[in-house]
């Protein structure tokens, strides 16, 4: 069975979860155990609930050399903005290589992209135009926006695109969560406890993967001879 996701980064608070197995947030009051964050970013379970989606991961034989880089900049998208998301991709890359998961990615600059970013024409609430990609062409971008594609527990394909109307100061971590989204870490959770995670529906703030943000990638792609990640 073939599964399409479509997840939106906002910027701004929305009223409330959406339900089943489109929510892209999960609301909690405060802290959850490791577990439960890694279930609900993993596969939008509540704390102590069942999963509303699927876990999806890389395929085994990928997840050691998966390429990423800009595969198309819309002529419109600001130069400056350009050369700020070409360094949060190398800054991302790091974050996520040297977390200690059983994963690397690796930037490339032409060739096959096993996730590719799309820098685009489309404003903030506007309509992606022009990227090639099935799952993006007509969708609606709030400031970042990624496309993942699965068979079964397998993604079989993972596209960004970036608004041209993404702020200086929002780049950094709008370019990390987008590539850690794609990894099949596929929901944020709404909470002002975790504020200062990658994960927080409300902010665009956080650079760096730590304390339980890292602990899930690496739950999700275990290095051999670490137990066994959760399951529904």
């Amino acid at each position: 069975m073939w599964r399409l996701y479509l997840l939106s980064l906002v910027l701004l608070a929305l009223p409330a979860p959406r339900g089943g197995s489109a929510q892209e947030f999960l609301v909690v009051p405060d802290l959850v155990s490791d577990e439960a964050f890694y279930r609900m970013v993993a596969c939008a379970a509540p704390p102590g609930g069942e999963c509303g989606k699927p876990f999806i991961f890389w395929p085994e034989e990928q997840r050691l050399n998966l390429r990423v880089g800009i595969a198309t900049s819309a002529d419109s998208f600001p130069d400056y903005k350009l050369d700020l998301v070409d360094a949060a991709i190398d800054a991302a890359i790091d974050e996520i290589n040297g977390a200690g998961a059983h994963l690397f990615l690796e930037r490339v600059y032409e060739g096959e992209m096993d996730i590719p970013l799309h820098l685009v024409e489309a404003p903030q609430g506007g309509v992606i135009e022009g990227t090639g990609v099935e799952e993006l062409d007509g969708s609606s971008i709030a400031i970042g926006r990624v496309a993942i594609r699965s068979r079964g527990a397998d993604i079989v394909a993972a596209t960004i695109a970036i608004s041209q109307d993404i702020r200086r100061r929002e780049i950094a971590s709008v370019v990390l969560e987008e590539l850690v989204q794609s990894l099949g870490l596929v929901t944020d959770i709404a909470s002002p406890a975790y504020e200062d995670s990658i994960f927080a529906e409300n902010g665009n703030n956080m650079t760096r993967l730590r304390g339980q943000d890292a602990a899930a990638l690496r739950r999700h792609y275990p290095r051999p001879g670490v137990p066994e990640r959760g399951s529904d």
